[in-house]
This record gives C-alpha cells, sequence and structure tokens, in this order.
C-alpha cells in the first residue's frame, strides 16, 4: 500500500494539468490513466482538436509551471469574431467581432493543439520529484472511509490518499464507484476536428461562423508548412457528420469551403479529420467522500466559446486554493462541500448558458435564424452588454 495525498484518475489534457498543479503546490501525486498519451500529430488515435486557455487559464498553467514550456506552440486569440451566415445562401449577412483591447490589456487566450499539450505536460510532470505519472494504468476499484480513500489500479496495486480527484472523463469510473449521479442532455450532434491551411492569415481571429446544425469554428494555429493554419471544429447531426468524414478529400473540401463562406480562402485539408460527440452534461454534486469531480466528470458542455476545458480549470483554481488554505483538511468534508458551494452554481449558470448558445445555432427554420441575426446585432450595439459578455466568457463570476 503506497500513500499519496491526492490520487488523480484521468492523464488527459485535464488530469495532468491537475497533477501538475498540486504538484507545484507541494502535495505528493499519483497521476493515472488506462491509455499512454499520444503526444505526436501523425500518430493513429491522436487528439486532433484544439485549446484556447483564456486568460485565468493561462494564470493557472504558469502558476504550474506549465505557460514556459507551452508559450512558444501558444497562438494568441486577439478577436473573436461571430459570423451570421443564415441567409438564402451560405454567405456571411451579420460579421461582428469581438475585440480583447475593449476590456484588456492582453488577449483573450492561446490556443494549443490538445497533442501537443500532452507532450509537454508529461515532460513536465518527468521533472516534479513528488508527482508520479503512470500511464497504462487505470483505477478499478474506490474505497473510502472519514480519513481516507483506498484506491485499486489495474496494475494489482493499491493506493492510499487523502484526495481523489477524477478527472477520468465524461463516463468517470470514479464518478460512478462514488455513487454520483449526471443529468445529460443529448442534440443529436456531432463534430468534426481537423485542421487546415489558408492563404489568408488569420491574424488571431477565431471565427465562429453559424448558419444550421452547429457552428463551424476556426481557431488560429501557428503556420503549417510554410501557410497560414486554424484548427476546426464543424458542428453538425449526426448523421450529416457521418455523411462529411466519409467523403473523399476533395469533396469534403469542397463542402468545408462552402461552409466557412471562404473567409480565409480556399481551406485545403491538414490533418486526418476525427469525430466527437456532443453532449451537455452536470453531475449533481462535485464531490464524493474523500472524491473531487473536476473537469468531463463534473461538467461537459458543446465547444462554444472555449468554455469546456476553462471550466474545468477553474474546478482546479478553486480546489488548489482549498488545499493551499487547510493543507490538514485536504480531501475532508468540509472542504469538499466548500468546493461544490463555489463551483456547481457557475456550472450549472454556464451549462445553461452554452446549452441555449447551441440549440441557437442549431436552428434550420428561416424566422428563428432571422431572429438569431437580429439578437446578435442587439447584443453587439450595446457596448456595456457586450463588454459583460467578454468578461463573462473569460471567467468572471456573473
Amino acid at each position: 500500500m503506497q500513500d499519496f495525498d491526492i490520487v488523480v484518475s484521468g492523464g488527459g489534457v485535464a488530469g495532468l494539468t491537475a497533477a501538475a498543479v498540486f504538484g507545484k503546490a507541494g502535495f505528493s501525486v499519483l497521476c493515472v490513466d488506462p491509455s499512454p498519451p499520444i503526444t505526436t500529430r501523425a500518430a493513429p488515435g491522436s487528439d486532433l482538436r484544439t485549446t484556447a486557455f483564456l486568460q485565468p487559464a493561462q494564470a493557472l498553467l504558469d502558476r504550474a509551471g506549465l505557460w514556459a514550456r507551452l508559450a512558444p506552440f501558444a497562438s494568441e486569440l486577439e478577436v473573436m469574431r461571430i459570423v451570421d451566415a443564415g441567409g438564402e445562401t451560405p454567405e456571411p449577412r451579420i460579421t461582428k467581432e469581438f475585440n480583447a483591447s475593449d476590456i484588456s490589456e492582453r488577449p483573450f487566450g492561446w490556443n494549443l493543439p490538445n497533442w501537443l499539450l500532452r507532450r509537454e505536460m508529461v515532460d513536465h510532470l518527468d521533472s516534479l520529484a513528488n508527482v508520479t505519472f503512470r500511464p497504462g494504468t487505470g483505477t478499478t476499484t474506490l474505497f473510502t472511509r472519514e480519513g481516507e480513500a483506498r484506491v485499486g489500479l489495474s496494475d494489482g496495486t493499491r493506493v492510499r490518499a487523502r484526495l481523489v480527484v477524477a478527472a477520468d472523463g465524461r463516463n468517470s469510473p470514479i464518478r460512478q464507484a462514488a455513487g454520483i449521479e449526471v443529468k445529460t442532455t443529448r442534440y443529436g450532434q456531432k463534430a468534426l476536428a481537423f485542421a487546415v491551411t489558408h492563404p489568408i492569415p488569420h491574424a488571431n481571429v477565431s471565427t465562429e461562423n453559424h448558419r444550421s446544425g452547429g457552428p463551424f469554428t476556426l481557431v488560429p494555429l501557428p503556420d503549417h508548412e510554410g501557410r497560414p493554419s486554424s484548427a476546426v471544429v464543424w458542428m453538425e447531426e449526426g448523421p450529416e457528420v457521418a455523411r462529411l468524414a466519409a467523403l473523399p478529400e476533395a469533396d469534403f473540401e469542397a463542402e468545408m469551403n462552402s461552409r466557412s463562406c471562404h473567409l480565409f480562402g480556399p481551406l485545403t485539408l491538414a490533418s486526418r479529420r476525427t469525430v466527437w460527440p456532443i453532449i451537455s452534461q452536470i453531475a449533481e454534486r462535485l464531490y464524493g467522500e474523500r472524491v473531487a469531480l473536476v473537469a468531463e466528470a463534473a461538467h461537459v458542455v458543446p465547444p462554444i466559446g472555449a468554455q469546456g476545458l476553462n471550466m474545468s480549470l477553474g474546478d482546479m483554481r478553486v480546489l488548489l486554493e482549498l488545499a493551499e488554505a487547510a493543507p490538514g483538511r485536504l480531501g475532508d468534508r468540509q472542504m469538499l462541500e466548500t468546493y461544490h458551494c463555489r463551483r456547481h452554481m457557475e456550472i450549472r449558470a454556464r451549462v445553461t448558458g452554452i446549452d441555449l448558445l447551441n440549440r441557437a445555432s442549431m436552428m434550420r427554420a428561416r424566422p428563428l435564424r432571422d431572429a438569431r441575426a437580429m439578437g446578435l446585432n442587439a447584443i453587439y450595439s450595446l457596448a456595456p452588454v457586450r463588454k459583460t459578455l467578454m468578461q463573462l466568457g473569460l471567467g468572471a463570476r456573473g
């Protein structure tokens, strides 16, 4: 039986971040994941999605000692552009730009590929003497009592910890073992994720293009093979995504260029296409005995407004503040109830808001698409409302 302060279940971007954050703060940490991380772009199964770290998330990564490794690969997000192309033809009819300079001297955030995040985070954990990372090892059992948690691992070993952090995804085994229920909303949507190159530079502008079925979002990446590049998340109804994913490359490029409204000139596919399910999900509570839920174990949202992983790092920021304020109470009931109270209401509000935005982006009926365009115009024209929404998007508490 090995002893740790914290066991982190899950070695994705969220779990690796949690291990780095608590390890840098001086806690002994074990991080496990049944699947070894894929850390190269071209490897089968690599995660071609990207993550935009907004300002509060970047500050937490800096505190964990990660940002110095990540900054050279990051693309700044200085402008969030929303395009409504819901008219009779797939052409922009309303374009509004939300500029970070209106509320801050810094960019909204910084975008990085998920596979690269895993590579740099794993290397960083190797430099922390009090962090142990065991890829290829998962959790199999959880036994808790008031003073400790005991976790069985797939390699046959058992460990003891004061706190178990469940960062093991939307189907979290730790959450299920703790008996915590979730509410799930399904939209019948999926998302295509891939990278493109284009002749017109993105100028650090992230673009959400709305027509129907869901947004077509282009997020800046560093140049690829000497050409401007962007990551794309294209959300549509499930059968349409299946059709698009199966198209020959030339036919797919024709479809994506039509859907992109040619905002960056002709898009050229620069990676394989991957498909991801779209749901909303929220846990009924964020803790069990000696267990804290974070990231997709606690909440899942559609990829709109760069909220998903930034909400996850908000979870870790609060957990870290509570752990550092009273290290002797790490993982006890009072700490975890406080964590739930500080996070759950805000999470519920953000999940509800993103749910509404996603439903608006899916609209097919022309009158509803016209109403959506009018709403965008109205919001943008009111400067105080526009600035408040930008602040909320960055993580300010409403």
